[in-house]
C-alpha cells in the first residue's frame, strides 16, 4: 500500500492526528463506554456488543479490537475501489491505530455513574472521530459503508447511520435491558453533536476552481476523488487571459484532499467553495 504524495512534514502530521484519533476512541470506549455496557456507534458499537454476547453466551472470548479489524477488512477493500485511494489509505491507518489501542488501553471503570460514563465516553470518542474526519480520513466501518450506500441509492447519509445505530440500540435493549439501550441512545446523541461541531460530515459543497492548468488539475483530482467535474471556458476580466472554470460537488470528507491537490498542481488557482443545499442528477454515480 503506497501512501499519497505528501511532503514529509504534512504526512507525519496527518498520521499523528489519525493516531491521536485512534487513541481517543480507544480511551472513550475502554475507560467509559465498555465498562458501563454502553455502546458506541457503527462498527465499534457492533464489535462491543458482539464481544459481550460471545463472552456471556459462549465459552469463548473475542476482544472488541479483534472484531473491529475483522469487520473493517472487507469494507476497506470495497472503499479502495469505490471511494478513493487517499481516503482509504488513511482510513486504514485510522482503523489500525484504533484496533491497536483498543488492545493496549485496559478496560477500567473510571466512574460508577452511568450518565458520566455515557457523556464522557461519547465526547472523548467523538472528538477522536471528528479530528480524523477533519483531516481527510475516517474511522472506517459505517462511515465508509454509508458513504458508498448514499452514492448508490441517493439517500442522505444520516438515514443509514440512524437505521444501523437503531439496530444496535434495539439489540442492546433486548439482551441487556432497556436502561442500557436508553443510555446508549444518550451516548450516540452526544457523539453526533460533538462530531458535527468538529466536522460536518453530511454537508455537500460546490467548488468553483478558476485555473490556467485545467487538464492537469482535472487529472490530479480524478486520481484521488471519484467525482465528476464540469469544465467551463472563461476569460479574465482584467487580463483577457483564457482560463478554465472547473465545477465539482464534493462532501466535507473530500475537501481536505481537494485543497491538497490544488496546492500541489496549481497553488495560484482561484477557488470559491459554496454550501450546497441539494443535489439532483448524477452526483451519486460520479
Amino acid at each position: 500500500m503506497r501512501l499519497p504524495k505528501l511532503n514529509p512534514a504534512e504526512l507525519s502530521k496527518k498520521i499523528a492526528i489519525v493516531a491521536l484519533g485512534g487513541v481517543l476512541n480507544a480511551i472513550g470506549m475502554n475507560l467509559f463506554l465498555t465498562p458501563a455496557n454502553i455502546y458506541a456507534s457503527g462498527f465499534a458499537g457492533l464489535s462491543q456488543l458482539l464481544s459481550h454476547v460471545i463472552e456471556d453466551y459462549t465459552p469463548f472470548f473475542v476482544s472488541t479490537g479483534t472484531l473491529y479489524i475483522l469487520f473493517n477488512i472487507p469494507v476497506i477493500i470495497l472503499a479502495w475501489r469505490m471511494v478513493g485511494k487517499d481516503f482509504t489509505i488513511f482510513s486504514f491507518i485510522s482503523v489500525a491505530f484504533m484496533t491497536l489501542f483498543l488492545e493496549l488501553v485496559p478496560i477500567y471503570r473510571m466512574s460508577h455513574d452511568i450518565i458520566l460514563n455515557a457523556v464522557f465516553g461519547a465526547v472523548v470518542s467523538a472528538f477522536g472521530t471528528g479530528l480524523t474526519l477533519k483531516w481527510g480520513a475516517s474511522t472506517g466501518g459505517m462511515d465508509i459503508v454509508v458513504l458508498i450506500l448514499s452514492r448508490i441509492k441517493g439517500k442522505p447519509l444520516g438515514t443509514y447511520f440512524f437505521v444501523f445505530n437503531s439496530l444496535i440500540i434495539l439489540a442492546a435493549g433486548i439482551l441487556y435491558g432497556g436502561e442500557k439501550a436508553l443510555y446508549t441512545l444518550v451516548a450516540l446523541y452526544v457523539s453526533s453533536r460533538v462530531i458535527d461541531a468538529i466536522h460536518t460530515r453530511h454537508v455537500k459543497i460546490t467548488a468553483f476552481i478558476v485555473t490556467k492548468k485545467g487538464p492537469e488539475v482535472r487529472k490530479a483530482i480524478h486520481q484521488c476523488l471519484v467525482r465528476g467535474i464540469t469544465t467551463l471556458s472563461a476569460k479574465g476580466g482584467f487580463t483577457d487571459e483564457v482560463k478554465d472554470v472547473l465545477m465539482i460537488v464534493i462532501t466535507r470528507y473530500e475537501l481536505y484532499q481537494l485543497k491538497r491537490v490544488l496546492t500541489e498542481v496549481d497553488s495560484s488557482a482561484f477557488v470559491n467553495v459554496l454550501h450546497t443545499e441539494e443535489v439532483m442528477g448524477l452526483f451519486r454515480k460520479d
